[in-house]
């Protein structure tokens, strides 16, 4: 039980330290931050921001030791979750909108994939 909490926190420490990695690439790209994890009644979002086009994205964050576990570590039913908590983020409040993923590998410039997906890939 203990070594799982030790594993829990240094990932939990991990993945806050990529999202200030991703939150300074976006910054570095004319991008404005709007929100860092940001919960809504359906889920949490890593970061939202808004793009130099205009566009709002929502950003999942993921920091893995290797390129390829990063990539593909939001799954279907992550993204649906992620689309969730956009909408309720975005209620009331009509925007452009765009989920990304950040990609952060140890030793490597972390990896912008804009437009990872789109709400009606998950159907």
């Amino acid at each position: 039980m203990r070594d799982r909490t030790k594993t829990h926190k240094a990932a939990e420490k991990r993945g806050r330290r990529g999202e200030l990695i991703a939150l300074a690439l976006l910054v570095c790209k004319g991008y404005r931050i709007l929100g860092r994890r940001v919960k809504t009644r359906l889920g949490e979002i890593d970061l939202i921001a808004k793009a130099p086009s205009g566009v709002v994205c929502f950003i999942e964050v993921k920091a893995r030791p290797e390129e390829g576990l990063a990539a593909e570590a939001v799954g279907l039913r992550q993204r649906g979750r992620i689309v969730r908590a956009a909408g309720a983020y975005l209620a009331g409040r009509p925007a452009a909108a765009r989920f990304d993923v950040v990609t952060v590998i140890p030793g490597r410039f972390p990896r912008h994939l804009k437009d990872a997906w789109r709400p009606d890939d998950l159907v």
